[in-house]
C-alpha cells in the first residue's frame, strides 16, 4: 500500500519545481518540428517558432494530503490533479482558491456529477457510460470545463482507455467541447519505451486537430516533452 506524503518542505518542493521547469525547456527545444503542438516548436523549416506556451506541470496529488496543499502552494504549484472524485471534493473544500484543479483518475459515470463542478479539465473520458453522465450533469460543470479522451494507444486489454478509431465518434457525442487526448503508455522501467506510444498520440492529436496532450509522468516525462505533451503529470518527482 502507497504511504501517503507528509512532511512537505515548501524550499524543496521549490526546487525540485525549478528544476523541473528547466529539464522541460530544455526537453521542449530539443523536440523535433513534427513535434511543435502547443509548446512552441518551430512550425516549419525555416526556423521561425510560433509563440511559445510552457509546458504545464500538473502535481498529481492523490497521495498529498489536504493538510499538505498549502505547502505546494508557498512552492509555487499552481496547477494539481487529483485522481477520486471524494478526495477532490474535501481537497476543494479545504483548499479550493489556492489551484487550478484538473481531474486525472478514472472517470466512473457514477463520480461525474461530483467531479464537473470543480475542475478546469478531465483527462480521462473512456467510456459511454462516462459520457451519458456528462450529458445528465453538463449544467453543474464549471464553466469552460473541458475533456481530454484517454486513448488506449498500446491496445493493452484490460487497461482504461478507448481505441483510436473511435476518437471521432467520442468527439462528436461528447457535450462538452473535447480539448486534446490522453494515454497511459504500457508500464516500463526505461523512459525510451514510451516514446512510440506517446509520437502515436501526437499524431492522434494532429488528425483530428485536438490541442492539448497530456502525457509523462515522473518516469517519463522528459520522453513526453519531447513527442509534444502539453501538460506532464508529476508525482514523486515534485516532493521528494
Amino acid at each position: 500500500m502507497v504511504e501517503l506524503i507528509s512532511g512537505l518542505r515548501a524550499e524543496v518542493v521549490r526546487g525540485n519545481l525549478e528544476r523541473l521547469r528547466e529539464e522541460i525547456r530544455a526537453a521542449a527545444e530539443r523536440a523535433p518540428a513534427r513535434a511543435s503542438r502547443g509548446a512552441g516548436r518551430p512550425s516549419d523549416g525555416a526556423g521561425d517558432a510560433s509563440p511559445r506556451r510552457e509546458v504545464e506541470i500538473l502535481a498529481a496529488v492523490k497521495y498529498v494530503p489536504a493538510a499538505e496543499l498549502p505547502v505546494l502552494a508557498r512552492a509555487g504549484v499552481r496547477l494539481v490533479g487529483e485522481n477520486r472524485a471524494q478526495d477532490l471534493q474535501e481537497k476543494v473544500a479545504a483548499h479550493g482558491e489556492l489551484f487550478e484543479w484538473d481531474f486525472i483518475g478514472q472517470l466512473q459515470s457514477r463520480r461525474v456529477r461530483a467531479i464537473v463542478p470543480h475542475v478546469r479539465l478531465i483527462h480521462s473520458l473512456a467510456s459511454e457510460s462516462a459520457l451519458q453522465a456528462l450529458e445528465r450533469h453538463r449544467e453543474l460543470a464549471r464553466p469552460g470545463l473541458r475533456v481530454l479522451l484517454e486513448v488506449n494507444v498500446a491496445g493493452e486489454a484490460g487497461k482504461a482507455g478507448i481505441a483510436p478509431e473511435q476518437i471521432p465518434t467520442f468527439i462528436a457525442r461528447c457535450p462538452l467541447p473535447v480539448a486534446g487526448l490522453m494515454t497511459m503508455p504500457p508500464l516500463s522501467d526505461q523512459p525510451e519505451d514510451s516514446r512510440r506510444w506517446f509520437a502515436a498520440l501526437r499524431e492522434l492529436a494532429d488528425e483530428h486537430d485536438l490541442e492539448h496532450l497530456s502525457m509523462g509522468t515522473s518516469q517519463d516525462y522528459l520522453v513526453a516533452v519531447e513527442e509534444g505533451a502539453t501538460i506532464v503529470r508529476i508525482g514523486t518527482r515534485l516532493y521528494i
